[in-house]
């Protein structure tokens, strides 16, 4: 079946397909036509019934290299001393539901020995993401690396979840285990939990496939965007399937206001009916080009073939999308980003839901970290032993050699620089609410 995707897409590529997604094909969705999930409580006994019947999917093939790692970023220390590994696994412990974790040939093996040496209630469930040989833009051959065969191959994106789980088995053994419903989310979205309202909502009207969507700010110009077919299905389209001179109409928060958070809810049914009738399930294509070696710019370039889970929205009649909260979307994808999860900003409440602290007045902070000694995770960790609080934090930017000692404070607007090239140690006991060259 891999095989077979692959050459399905190749064939594309070699036909001159770019995967892009014009203006002409699409246009926006109205407001009144997506369900607020502020308004589905009605259905949280729907989902109280069903969640025994439902298997928490968390996409966990991610290395973190934009943070500087190289073992799975699902093992980072990210709130109360918990990884985002274990705080999965407590989530799903707390809603009784079982567990699966979507691993790439990267992440496979460090997943599973921190599972087991957490030894969980649960055993979860483990299937490997497959692999696609990237492809040379001069000739569209297979690239050969014989120095590092590694770099040979591309993981091809995460709408791959659908071919694995059916090719691994998985999904016949769920259905046969009774499970009928899957919630789809990355593993560093702790925001990301097993809603009964919105399993109740998905399950009593019997939808084949179900996106979670929020609101676009001009933070997410870039990800991928809701839409509507001519004929009126639904459809993800992301950037890298916009053509270059249709990018401002892209990054119209006002024309496109959604943009998918990558929560997904799919019946297993359905998707099981509909390789057994297909065969293959082809999501739209997106051609990523690169580099052989992503961290070599002067590399041969070449393509690599993706595609999108969410863009499997297109393939299910009856799909649909709700709105949800920004307690619902957390991700962790830079420093940055970890340093407000890790913050008073943030805490872990009940069945160990991260959300945002109820005392901020705002939303959460703004934080710019200056990428040459914040930028790599150890750094960050160096630097950043004791999180400030940021609970009365608008903006923090971070520029220079600066560490902060403990119980250091910032509130409103925030600037600090060093503009030397000694270190600068901001210490204990400090507050600061406003500019500081130090």
């Amino acid at each position: 079946m891999v095989i077979d995707t692959f050459c399905h897409y190749y064939q594309q590529v070699a036909a001159g397909d770019t995967g892009l997604l014009s203006e002409n094909d699409i246009r926006p969705v109205s407001p009144e036509n997506i369900p607020d999930a502020a308004g589905l409580q009605a259905y949280s006994d729907a989902g109280h019934a069903a969640m025994k019947k439902t298997v928490s999917i968390v996409l966990n093939g991610g290395l973190g290299t934009s943070m500087g790692l190289t073992r799975a970023k699902s093992l980072i220390p990210v709130k109360e001393g918990k990884s985002f590994l274990e705080i999965k696994l407590k989530q799903a412990e707390h809603c009784g539901a079982q567990l699966a974790f979507m691993n790439s040939y990267n992440t496979h093996q460090d997943t599973v020995s921190a599972v087991s040496a957490l030894s969980p209630a649960l055993e979860p469930l483990y299937f490997i993401q497959n692999k696609f040989p990237k492809v040379l833009v001069s000739n569209l051959q297979p690239v050969q690396c014989p120095a590092n065969p590694e770099l040979e191959w591309n993981p091809p994106g995460h709408g791959d979840i659908y071919a694995a789980l059916y090719s691994s088995g998985l999904l016949k053994k769920l259905l046969d285990s009774g499970i009928e419903y899957g919630f789809i989310a990355n593993s560093d979205n702790l925001g990301a939990t097993l809603d009964e309202t919105l399993l109740g909502f998905f399950a009593a009207l019997d939808h084949p496939f179900m996106m979670e969507v929020a609101e676009r700010t001009p933070a997410d110009v870039k990800g991928g965007h809701l839409a509507r077919y001519k004929n009126g299905t639904l459809v993800l389209r992301e950037i890298a399937q916009c053509p270059k001179n249709e990018i401002a109409a892209f990054q119209d928060i006002q024309r496109y206001r959604y943009f998918n958070t990558n929560n997904l809810w799919i019946n297993l049914k359905y998707l099981k009916a509909l390789f057994d009738t297909k065969g293959s399930l082809f999501l739209p294509m997106i051609v990523n080009p690169k580099t052989v070696n992503p961290r070599e710019k002067d590399s041969p370039k070449v393509y690599q073939i993706e595609t999108a889970m969410g863009a499997a929205i297109s393939m299910f009649q009856g799909s649909t999308a709700v709105r949800v909260s920004e307690n619902r979307f957390l991700p962790v994808k830079k420093c940055r980003d970890l340093l407000a999860i890790r913050s008073d900003c943030y805490l872990l409440a009940e069945k160990s839901r991260l959300i945002i602290n109820p005392k901020r007045k705002t939303p959460p902070p703004k934080i710019t970290l200056d990428p040459v000694y914040f930028g790599h995770i150890d750094d960050f960790n160096h630097r950043l032993q004791w999180p400030p609080s940021l609970i009365d934090c608008v903006s923090l930017k971070v520029e220079g050699n600066v560490f902060f000692q403990q119980n250091v404070t910032i509130t409103g607007q925030v600037k600090i620089t060093n503009p030397g090239d000694s270190p600068v140690t901001i210490p204990s006991g400090s507050r600061i609410y406003q500019d500081l060259i130090v």
